[in-house]
């Protein structure tokens, strides 16, 4: 054959097996139902739900119609809920392995819960002392005070016992608060001796006994 007529015929034999090898686009015709399809997307397929054939027939993929807006909200407000859950599986991962990073034996923390619990509690002790230190010395202006039950107090006197309440009062305040840091303290403890044995397969042992928190009965 020349070679003049095998070039064209070459590139028609392309032509076709390319076509061929394409995928086309189908939707039923919204006026009368029947499909119509096409090399490229039909205009009457637009804004509707339609099908990618292959060459064969076979389907491709389906292509669902446009969201309406309430389908938007609901589509943007679970991929918000997914987003959420992704974040909080991801910050607990990340707190599991800095649990597990920190505590090589379920001894320390044991050895952390005491050692943070002894620090509060001598806080704990010394407001104490400074709460009977000033009720201590409030009671000796109480006793100067009875001589003025009659006449008006001497403006310093009562000037220092307004000033020992206050003291007592904010100390008082401060104990309450170390209190609440105990309380605190044994609760994250217990949470991370129970998360870290979830974690380990561990069998948990005895919590320790020794954390509790002095008593502090009010002297006043």
């Amino acid at each position: 054959m020349p070679k003049c007529l095998l070039v064209p015929l070459l590139l028609f034999v392309a032509a076709s097996s390319t076509q061929a090898a394409g995928e086309f686009y189908c939707c039923p015709d919204p006026a009368s139902g029947r499909r119509i399809c096409g090399d490229t997307l039909p205009e009457q397929c637009r804004g509707r739900a339609y099908r990618v054939l292959d060459s064969g027939g076979n389907i491709v993929k389906e292509v669902g119609p446009p969201m309406t807006a309430e389908q938007k909200i609901e589509l943007a407000a679970e991929n918000r809920r997914k987003k959420q859950l992704e974040e909080a599986a991801r910050e607990l991962r990340r707190r599991d392995q800095a649990l597990l990073d920190t505590y090589a034996t379920p001894q320390d923390i044991d050895l952390a819960q005491r050692k943070a619990e002894a620090d509060v509690n001598l806080a704990m002790r010394d407001t104490q002392g400074r709460i009977d230190a000033a009720v201590n010395k409030r009671k000796k202006f109480e006793q100067e005070a009875e001589f003025y039950k009659k006449k008006a107090m001497p403006p310093e006197l009562a000037k220092e016992l307004r000033a020992l309440d206050h003291e007592i009062k904010v100390q008082q305040e401060l104990m309450d608060v170390k209190k609440h840091d105990f309380a605190a303290i044994k609760a994250k403890y217990d949470a991370d001796r129970k998360r870290y044995f979830e974690l380990t397969g561990r069998s948990p042992a005895p919590a320790p006994t020794g954390g509790a928190a002095p008593a502090t009965p009010d002297r006043r």
